[in-house]
């Protein structure tokens, strides 16, 4: 595998191939087409991590084939459990990490933590945030084994697990 690592560029056709890619993932993981209450974050891909200096989109890439994904910016949700403790100065979110199944325990993944780390490190961060979901087989010790640790686990119907990982 000779597998490329990069931020998305603000090109309306890696764009497209980048949104593709997400709600082929998304239909394949959580069986769902796109959904705005869900997903507008992809719909609006520059604005929530092109445009804005502390976010950033990267994807890997097999020859000119998108194999997995992975986003990050500033803490923006607002949730009741949170309010005060997480904001957008010092917090960073991790969201969409999405791995073709055929590239699965490669590392791909894990590399992609680190390179949104470093970043986050850069534009400074002092801590990352992140959900998943317990039905998700791999997603708890996939983030734990990065030294993401549980904050709160919610007995919601998406099974929700939220983790927090300091920055250092």
């Amino acid at each position: 595998m000779n597998i490329v690592f990069r931020e998305v560029k603000n090109n309306p056709d890696e764009i497209r191939a980048v949104k593709d890619f997400l709600y082929g993932q998304i239909m394949e993981v959580y069986g769902i087409g796109p959904t705005p209450k869900f997903h507008y974050d992809i719909d609006g891909m520059d604005e929530y991590y092109l445009l804005p200096p502390a976010n950033n989109f990267y994807i890997a890439l097999e020859g000119d084939e998108i194999i997995a994904t992975a986003a990050i910016r500033a803490y923006d949700v607002d949730n009741e459990l949170f309010r005060g403790i997480y904001s957008k100065e010092d917090t960073a979110s991790i969201w969409r990490l999405m791995v073709d199944k055929n590239y699965r325990r490669h590392g791909i993944a894990r590399k992609l933590v680190i390179i949104m780390e470093e970043f986050a490190k850069g534009v400074g961060y002092d801590r990352i945030y992140l959900h998943t979901h317990r039905y998700l087989e791999s997603g708890i010790p996939f983030w734990t084994s990065a030294g993401y640790e549980i904050t709160i686990e919610e007995d919601d119907y998406d099974e929700t697990t939220h983790m927090i990982k300091y920055l250092s």
